[in-house]
C-alpha cells in the first residue's frame, strides 16, 4: 500500500496469513479520510481568504461550524476504523456526508455560481470506483439533486465595490483553482485506490491458484490412499517370503546373500511404514497430527532414517544455533525433507549437503547438491505442480514441499549456487523458547 498523504491516519499492512480483502476496504476508507482532511483545510483557508482577504460577507459561524463537523466526523472515523468492518454502505455514507457538507457550504457562498461546484465530480468519480452499481446510482442522483437545489434556492454573494469591479477575473481564477484542485485530487487518490484494488485482484488470483493446488493435492491424496490399500497385500506377502528365505540354510550360510536379504527386508519395512503413514494421514483431519518438538531431535531422526537407505551417498549434515529451538511438525514435513534430499541425491551422486540454521524466529533448512543446477527459465516456477527439468510428470517433490512449508506458515526458496549446483531452502517459523512463553 502507499504511504498516507497525511500523517493523521494509521496504516495497517496486509499480512501473509490474513485475508487482505477487509484491509483493502479499510485502506480505501483511509484514502477518503485523507481526502476529507484536505477538504477541511481547504474549506477553512478559502472561507477566511474570501471573508477577511476580499471582504466578501459570509456567515462565518455556520460555515466554520460545518468545517468543525467534518473534522469531528473524521476523528470519529479514525477511532472506529480499527474496530469496524468497512462495507459498501459505509463508504457510500461517507461520500454522501462529504457531499452534504459541500452542498451546505456552497449554499452559503453563491450556490451554483460558486466555481468550486465542480468538486461534486470528485465524489461521483470516487463513488464509481469504490461502490457497487446501486450505490453509484445513489451518489450520482444525490450530486445531481444537490446541484439542482443549489441552482434554485441559493442567493448570490454580495461583493464589495472593489471586488465587484474585478469580478470576472476572480471568477476565472476561481474556476482555474477549482479545476486544478479537482484534477490533482482525482489523479492522486484514484491512483492510490486503483493500487489497492490491484492488490485485491492479486490476492484473489493467488487464492484461486492455491485452491487449484489444493484440489490437485486432494486428488493425489485420494490416489495415494487407494494405492496404499492395494500395496498392503503384496508388501505383506513379500515380507513373509523374505522371512521364509532367511531361514533357508543355503541363504543363511552365505554372508553375501544374507546381507542382501537383510537390505531387502529393510526396504520392505520402509515401504510398509510409508504405506502406514499414508493411510494414517488419509484417516486424520489436517493438523491433528501436528506436535511441537525440539528441532535437533526431529532433524537427527529425519536425517538418520534417510541415511539408512542411502548409506553409500556422502551427506554433509550440519546444525548451527538450534540448541533450544522448537518447531511444530507433522509427518508431511519429514516426507518433504526426504523428497528434497532424494532430488539432490538423484542429481548429485557424489554427495549432498543439508544445513540447518536459525535466522531470527525462523528455521532455515538448506539442501545443496553438486549437480547442474536449475535452468534459469525454471526458477520462477519452482514449487508449481509438475514444473521440472526432468520432463513431464516430474516436479511433484518440490510442489509438495512448497505446500507443506506454506501450510506450516513458511515458504520454499530455490536458486543456483555460485560455485555450481542448486540450493533449495525450507524456511519455517520456530516456536517460542520455553523461557519466552513464561
Amino acid at each position: 500500500m502507499d504511504t498516507p498523504v497525511l500523517a493523521l491516519t494509521r496504516r495497517v499492512g496486509i499480512g501473509r496469513t490474513r485475508s487482505p480483502l477487509p484491509t483493502i476496504a479499510a485502506e480505501n476508507m483511509r484514502q477518503l479520510i485523507q481526502l476529507r482532511w484536505i477538504a477541511v483545510g481547504g474549506q477553512l483557508i478559502t472561507i477566511l481568504a474570501v471573508n477577511l482577504g476580499l471582504g466578501v460577507p459570509l456567515p462565518l459561524v455556520w460555515m466554520i461550524a460545518l468545517v468543525a463537523l467534518l473534522a469531528l466526523a473524521n476523528v470519529a472515523n479514525i477511532l472506529l476504523l480499527p474496530r469496524l468492518t468497512i462495507t459498501n454502505s459505509a463508504t457510500m455514507i461517507a461520500l454522501l456526508l462529504d457531499m452534504a457538507v459541500l452542498t451546505a457550504q456552497l449554499h452559503m457562498s453563491g450556490g451554483a455560481t460558486n466555481p468550486f461546484i465542480s468538486l461534486y465530480l470528485l465524489q461521483v468519480v470516487l463513488g464509481a470506483i469504490l461502490l457497487e452499481a446501486w450505490s453509484v446510482i445513489v451518489v450520482v442522483c444525490a450530486a445531481c439533486g444537490c446541484y439542482a437545489w443549489l441552482a434554485a434556492h441559493s442567493a448570490p454573494l454580495v461583493y464589495p465595490p472593489k471586488v465587484f469591479a474585478n469580478l470576472g477575473d476572480l471568477q476565472r481564477v476561481g474556476g482555474w483553482i477549482s479545476f486544478a484542485l479537482t484534477g490533482t485530487l482525482l489523479g492522486l487518490f484514484i491512483t492510490r485506490i486503483t493500487r489497492n484494488l490491484r492488490a485485491r485482484d492479486r490476492y484473489l488470483a493467488d487464492l484461486r491458484e492455491h485452491t487449484a493446488e489444493e484440489d490437485s493435492i486432494v486428488r493425489m491424496g485420494l490416489f495415494a490412499s487407494g494405492a496404499a490399500h492395494e500395496l498392503g497385500t503384496p508388501l505383506a506377502s513379500l515380507s513373509v517370503i523374505l522371512s521364509d528365505w532367511r531361514r533357508m540354510p543355503a541363504i543363511a550360510n552365505d554372508p553375501d546373500l544374507a546381507s542382501d536379504l537383510g537390505e531387502m527386508q529393510a526396504e520392505v519395512r520402509r515401504c510398509k511404514a510409508i504405506v502406514s503413514d499414508i493411510l494414517q494421514s488419509a484417516g486424520e483431519p489436517r493438523g491433528e497430527d501436528m506436535e511441537k518438538t525440539a528441532v535437533t531431535d526431529f532433524l537427527d531422526e529425519t536425517i538418520s532414517a534417510w541415511s539408512q537407505t542411502h548409506a553409500v551417498l556422502p551427506l554433509d549434515f550440519t546444525m548451527e544455533g538450534l540448541d533450544r529451538a522448537a518447531l511444530v511438525v507433522d509427518a508431511s514435513l519429514r516426507q518433504a525433507i526426504w523428497n528434497l534430499l532424494d532430488n539432490a541425491a538423484e542429481l548429485s551422486p557424489y554427495g549432498v549437503g543439508f544445513r540447518a540454521t536459525r535466522d531470527g524466529t525462523h528455521l532455515v533448512l538448506a539442501v545443496t547438491d553438486r549437480g547442474p543446477g536449475f535452468p534459469a527459465a525454471q526458477l520462477p516456477m519452482i514449487g508449481k505442480l509438475y514444473q521440472s527439468s526432468k520432463g513431464a510428470g516430474h516436479g511433484l517433490g518440490l510442489f509438495l514441499a512448497a505446500n507443506v512449508a506454506r501450510r506450516l506458515g513458511g515458504r520454499l526458496e530455490a536458486g543456483n549456487r555460485p560455485a555450481g549446483g542448486a540450493e533449495v531452502k525450507l524456511i519455517l517459523p520456530l516456536s517460542p523458547d520455553p523461557e519466552q512463553e513464561r
